[in-house]
């Protein structure tokens, strides 16, 4: 049976709807408040966390490339971590028996921290003076070592500063330092920006982190956000354009066997006409190298008035 409400009790539901309202609206608002906790303040965001490991992957690849071709061995480096820690957890995690040193980022005059683990030092020192890179006890270095290993740390600060160039920071080695000396670059209870990689070779692996004081890491991540977060694209005529141009670029190029040891008596024996052995089997192919990239195996030949190349076998990715 329908029930006909009257006028009197319509505008009476219309009141009270009216009324409750405004509290229910006051209910929502407070429960979308949340406290704000401080101590949040300068994380890192995720945008933030994309342009840092876009940035060191890059250098992560161009010091694989560079370091494997002077120590002429398999040489890898891998971005493992980027985090937001105080000063003194990344003092923690640094071993008793470790290579420290202070790295001075201009133009902000800032010091930075870079540790490398002493397990690469023995392989790296090895190959430097003509060894094969095994590897060795873990000890302090003698100051022979640590002026070669220097110079190792001097290769890592600059090719953190061509991958850093986008933020326009310069990486500048500045001296070993040792442990009790580490704690006075920068506050224990400072956040810094660490950056953890991990470094690969045949006969030994070990880390390489570098700590931020929290002035370069705030300076850095706005800069990143701000010119990585815009996405960059080129109206199509002008990527053709730049297609184009790239085709025409040069690129030192060899054809050269593969590296072999030659006995200093033999050199001592060189004249000419004479003929020196390698240790290689005959049917050896040169390998055509362009830009440090092996691309294939190739014959030289002759063509007209020029030497060529006659490739014979694309190496793959593996194998290059």
């Amino acid at each position: 049976m329908e029930k006909t409400l009257k006028q009197d009790e319509i505008d009476a539901l219309f009141e009270a709807a009216r009324s409750s309202a405004p509290e229910a609206g006051r209910a929502e608002t407070r429960a979308r408040v949340a406290p704000y906790n401080f101590s949040s303040a300068g994380q890192i965001s995720t945008d933030q966390l994309r342009a840092i490991s876009m940035l060191n992957d890059l250098f992560a690849r161009n010091l694989t490339h560079n370091l494997a071709a002077w120590l002429r061995t398999r040489f890898q480096v891998n971005l493992v971590s980027a985090e937001q820690i105080q000063f003194n957890e990344f003092l923690l995690r640094i071993p008793e028996i470790s290579y420290v040193a202070s790295v001075r980022l201009e133009p902000l005059g800032a010091l930075s921290v870079l540790q490398l683990d002493l397990a690469l030092a023995p392989p790296v020192i090895d190959l430097l003076l003509g060894g094969e890179g095994k590897e060795g006890v873990l000890r302090e270095l003698t100051d022979i070592e640590e002026s070669i290993l220097g110079s190792v740390v001097e290769i890592v600060c600059r090719e953190l500063t061509a991958a850093w160039q986008p933020v326009g920071l310069s990486f500048n080695f500045e001296r070993r330092q040792m442990q009790t000396q580490v704690a006075r670059i920068m506050s224990v209870t400072e956040k810094t920006l660490c950056l953890s990689f991990e470094i690969r070779m045949p006969h030994s692996s070990g880390l390489l982190n570098l700590a931020f004081p929290a002035v370069v890491a705030n300076t850095i991540l706005r800069r990143l956000t701000s010119d990585w977060g815009r996405s960059r694209r080129h109206a199509g005529e002008t990527r053709a354009r730049m297609e184009s141009s790239a085709r025409s670029i040069r690129f030192g190029a060899s054809l050269q066997l593969p590296s072999v040891r030659v006995a200093a008596s033999e050199l001592e024996k060189l004249e000419p006409g004479a003929v020196l052995r390698l240790n290689l089997p005959a049917n050896t192919l040169p390998v055509w190298q362009v830009g440090g990239q092996r691309l294939a195996e190739a014959q030289a030949i002759r063509q007209g008035w020029h030497r060529a190349a006659r490739i014979e076998r694309s190496l793959g990715e593996a194998e290059a």
